[in-house]
């Protein structure tokens, strides 16, 4: 005798599952369509955007800093990219976003580091203030915070120069290329070690004090390097003799260090009590009065073999040198004469 066996009613579990299933193919295909489209439709700025990755951040958190900024569309997209590349290292620094990119060519350019670089153009007799305030300009760090450690961090050179009282002098003139990762104790430190190269290959080998004062006077009086011997000549001519200097460059420098300078020298400035007062104090001042390049190092050390102790400007962007104050008092005359019809006008 056969048995039937009972029918089996509808599955309420398999409609469920239907729904589920279709539900999770639904969210994945979304996930991957705004994964794709995170991935391979450029985002960001149409003009140029700075972002700042802080130094030790993990992949979530530059991921979240470039989505925060508008440098990129979704932070998954960027970290989805950042499995299937292995987990690079991403390199801190500042960057520079100018135009919509995918998010593989913004992954690329953290990866390779490819940080902005601000350019600092140190000109030749460049003080201490001047490159001061253009760290400041080129937003590489505060003017005032620069100036502090270009007078604190004199161990850069005490092997070279004990009797150095700041980094004036040796913060070699050139164009540099620092990024904010960069501190200013690194920028100085940079601008020290150019000066420590180009000063070995100018001859500078020892009494790197006198030497280097002597050339920051040099590059101060004049900016025409066929001369710049002779005016070296001046100057030891004078030590020689026992005379004052009298050069205005340090009276302007003794002014900025006092924060009394007004933009012209006064008599007031020339009677000012400053050991850099080479007007008032016989021989060398306490250190370089700005920091000269390599032609007014070389005439410190090789200076014209000449009977000068005096010179003018002729107006034509040189000087006249003599031999006599007789001499000098005729030059200056003849300075004079010729400035009056420019002074009048």
């Amino acid at each position: 005798m056969s048995v039937k066996k009972p029918k089996r009613g509808p599955n309420p579990k398999r409609p469920m599952f239907k729904f589920l299933f279709r539900a999770v193919v639904i969210v994945l295909i979304v996930a991957a369509a705004l994964l794709a489209y995170g991935l391979y439709v450029p985002a960001g700025p149409t003009q140029e955007r700075f972002v700042q990755l802080k130094p030790g951040s993990s992949a979530r958190h530059i991921a979240a800093d470039l989505q925060k900024a508008g440098i990129i569309r979704n932070q998954y997209a960027f970290l989805f990219w950042h499995y299937v590349q292995g987990h690079k290292n991403l390199k801190a620094g500042e960057y520079s976003f100018d135009h919509p990119a995918k998010v593989r060519e913004v992954y690329d350019r953290v990866a390779r580091g490819d940080i902005y670089v601000h350019l600092l153009v140190v000109p030749e007799g460049f003080n201490m203030f001047d490159i001061a305030g253009a760290v400041e300009d080129a937003g590489l760090g505060s003017r005032d915070e620069f100036l502090s450690v270009v007078k604190k961090d004199v161990s850069l050179v005490h092997d070279i120069d004990p009797q150095a009282p700041s980094l004036e002098g040796y913060l070699f003139p050139d164009t540099y290329r620092f990024t904010r990762t960069q501190t200013l104790h690194d920028m100085a430190a940079a601008m020290v070690h150019r000066f420590r190269q180009e000063a070995r290959d100018a001859g500078l080998k020892d009494d790197f004090h006198a030497n280097v004062t002597m050339a920051s006077i040099i590059e101060k009086e004049t900016g025409v390097d066929a001369e710049r011997a002779e005016v070296a000549s001046v100057f030891y001519n004078r030590l020689e003799k026992h005379m004052v200097l009298a050069t205005d460059p340090t009276v302007i420098y003794a002014a900025l260090l006092a924060d009394r300078y007004r933009g012209t020298i006064y008599r007031s400035d020339l009677n000012y009590d400053s050991p850099y007062n080479t007007y008032k104090n016989a021989g060398l001042p306490p250190g370089p009065i700005c920091n000269p390049g390599k032609a007014s190092l070389r005439a410190a050390l090789h200076p014209a073999s000449t009977q000068y102790l005096y010179f003018v400007s002729n107006n034509h962007g040189q000087h006249n040198f003599s031999r006599t104050s007789a001499e000098h008092a005729r030059n200056v005359a003849a300075y004079r004469k010729a400035l009056a019809p420019a002074v009048n006008r």
